[in-house]
């Protein structure tokens, strides 16, 4: 594969992974314009692993904290990151589920630029609803057990291309009375388990393939999309109590119209 291909797919998936833009969106649209061929699934895998690594590297405390906590479980700060942590997993579990038994389906069905188009559209005005309404009353240590649930299902939406895991997830946690931090801070935490058992899934899909591995262009990309995900986490919790969300909602509006016209 073409190098600056390389480079522009880990640019792409490390910024839009973490934004409430939709990757999926944006890599039909860039292979409609520049008229690129299918990435592969292997190219695929090292992207998201990419996004996977930077989001372990920028939550590293916290991370470590949730596992301390389980080696001292009674402290009232362990107890909150366990609680923390026992939402991680219970908002994971909807779309772990249904990818096991519709992914294959979702795959074939709902992978039309017109119907990324639509669902980019969509999504942007539920996400511009949330923004404008959200009461933002508390943080993502504060959510009840069925609110966590709800947005474990809203999550399972993003498998269909165009969503936007972040965006999805963001709408329902504001929806729900998060803030708009702790909305965009769970939402990276919830990318953990989910981008880890996309890239299992895939590897699984991997090995039933005989395709020869050229390391170097895998480690381009995982390293592009690493970086890049990781700055665009970190400038994206400190600009969104200063712009908010509605920058986001109308850039999505006007990809999804540029994705109509192109189709």
């Amino acid at each position: 594969m073409d190098t600056i291909q390389l480079i522009w797919l880990g640019i792409v998936q490390g910024l839009t992974e973490f934004l409430p833009i939709s990757s999926s969106a944006h890599l039909v649209l860039l292979s409609k314009l520049l008229q690129w061929p299918d990435q592969g699934l292997i190219v695929d895998v090292a992207a998201h692993a990419g996004s996977l690594l930077a989001v372990l590297f920028y939550f590293r405390m916290q991370l470590w904290q949730m596992m301390s906590a389980c080696i001292s479980p009674r402290a009232s700060k362990n107890r909150n990151e366990l609680r923390l942590m026992g939402h991680l997993f219970v908002a994971t579990l909807p779309i772990v589920i249904v990818a096991l038994f519709a992914a294959e389906w979702v795959e074939r069905y709902t992978r039309e630029p017109s119907i990324i188009a639509i669902t980019t559209l969509l999504f942007a005005l539920l996400l511009a609803y949330a923004a404008l309404s959200a009461r933002e009353l508390r943080d993502e240590y504060q959510l009840s057990l069925s609110a966590v649930v709800l947005i474990g299902c809203a999550q399972v939406l993003a498998l269909i291309p165009g969503t936007s895991r972040a965006g999805i997830t963001m709408t329902a946690a504001l929806m729900l009375g998060q803030n708009r931090t702790a909305a965009a801070r769970f939402s990276f935490l919830l990318a953990i388990p989910t981008i880890f058992g996309a890239v299992v899934f895939k590897i699984r899909e991997l090995a039933t393939q005989t395709i020869a591995v050229d390391w170097s262009d895998l480690c381009l990309v995982i390293v592009i999309s690493a970086l890049v995900a990781y700055f665009c986490i970190a400038v994206f919790l400190r600009l969104i109590t200063a712009i908010g969300l509605i920058p986001f909602v109308i850039y999505r509006l006007l990809l999804g119209v540029a994705l109509l016209l192109l189709v």
